[in-house]
């Protein structure tokens, strides 16, 4: 088990010292070096568009923005651009969930349904007959928060999922809204896989706190980390920084998607559905770093919590390997190929060191747009890149990350 300790996490007077000696007194021909890295990178791969930045626990090392917010427009996008972060909501979701059980109102390990009583009439997907027919069971074990915030719950979506997949199909009944009541593909706790978990820990989230995720997050979590961009309702004063996003099928070039003002959605889900920038999510990351306070004195989670959230809670289950079966959506997810990743309490955990890149024992995870973080303790640095186009982890958005990552280490 990869354990990421206090004293590798230090305080942040010694993760800012770290980062100084990494860049040293070469940040301009460092900025240089990515800008480079970036802009040629979509030039090449033909991405519309890229904003990434790089910190340490308390100084900004990088912030760049390449390329164009829209196909049509031309305009260009900025480092505070809007981006629609999807799945990258779920680490702060996870966050919220974390500060209720240090309050007493969640236990990890108890029934989720005594909070929602729907959570204990659940099936499991057996397998199907022969005409096709889902061959259903009810579930022996019960689903805990732990379960939810592991995605060992059974919880699974269809695209990367070959029973809910199935199902869907079989039944004509697709998944939709926030925490839909839908079969479980296996029972909980005896498998890794990626799906609805993180609605159900936002409904759990506003079921004990008695506020909807949005209050929650902006009391809780936004408001004290000063991320005023990042919100499940979209301003429309804010339109002109959202970025459009674009789509490519059957592995043709990308075809723009035309820009909307999102419209206020009619409730809040866990697992997907904020918009943010990339100096929001650095503030997000940065906490973590700090080992859970958002400044010098400001506690978002304690320290124990952000111990708990980042090392492995799924023992020799793998995480982070997804086939997938809707492949204009995404392509086949294998974030750290040929190595066995684990998950935290919200978070992707790779054991073993990326090749030039994030130290063992970082924490990760993306959005289905095409974003990307990391947060490594080790180094006491964090990255976000983020792109707004689908399939997810299409080869080209792979490859602008792991250049990105490559080249915040080889030149800071």
């Amino acid at each position: 088990m990869t354990k990421i300790t206090r004293r590798q996490f230090g305080s942040s007077v010694l993760l800012a010292a770290q980062a100084q000696r990494l860049f040293g007194a070469s940040g301009p021909a460092s900025s240089s070096a990515i800008d480079r890295v970036l802009r040629e990178g979509i030039d090449r791969r033909k991405i519309p568009c890229v904003a990434a930045m790089a910190a340490s626990a308390d100084k900004i090392l990088y912030s760049g923005a390449f390329g164009k917010r829209d196909l049509a427009s031309g305009v260009g996008v900025q480092p505070d651009s809007i981006f629609a972060i999807a799945s990258m909501t779920k680490a702060i979701t996870s966050v919220a969930a974390m500060q209720l059980v240090e309050r007493g109102k969640l236990k990890l390990d108890e029934p989720a349904a005594r909070h929602l009583p729907q959570l204990g009439k659940l099936d499991v997907i057996e397998g199907f007959d022969p005409a096709g027919k889902p061959v259903l069971r009810p579930a022996r074990k019960p689903i805990t928060l732990r379960h939810l915030l592991t995605h060992t719950s059974g919880f699974a979506y269809p695209t990367w999922s070959e029973e809910m997949f199935k199902y869907s199909q079989a039944t004509g009944q697709v998944p939709a809204g926030v925490a839909p009541t839908v079969p479980l593909v296996f029972e909980p706790g005896t498998r890794w896989q990626y799906g609805y978990s993180a609605d159900w820990t936002g409904r759990l989230v506003e079921a004990v706190s008695g506020l909807n995720l949005e209050q929650y997050f902006q009391r809780n979590i936004f408001g004290p980390l000063g991320m005023s961009d990042t919100s499940f309702i979209f301003p429309p004063d804010k339109f002109e920084r959202l970025v459009g996003q674009a789509r490519r099928e059957n592995g043709g070039p990308l075809q723009g998607v035309p820009r909307a003002i999102p419209p206020k959605p009619a409730a809040f889900n866990g697992g997907g559905g904020l918009y943010s920038t990339a100096p929001d999510y650095v503030r997000f990351m940065q906490m973590i770093l700090r080992y859970g306070r958002s400044g010098v004195r400001d506690e978002i989670l304690t320290a124990k919590s952000v111990e708990m959230m980042s090392v492995n809670q799924i023992g020799g289950l793998r995480a982070g390997i997804l086939k997938s079966f809707q492949p204009d959506r995404s392509s086949d997810v294998d974030v750290h190929p040929g190595e066995v990743d684990r998950w935290g309490l919200g978070f992707l955990i790779n054991p073993v060191a990326y090749p030039g890149g994030r130290s063992a024992g970082s924490l990760a995870w993306a959005g289905i747009n095409n974003t990307f973080y990391w947060i490594d303790p080790a180094r006491g640095i964090c990255g976000v890149i983020m792109m707004q186009f689908l399939p997810f982890v299409d080869k080209e958005a792979v490859g602008l990350l792991g250049d990105f990552e490559r080249a915040v280490y080889a030149n800071l």
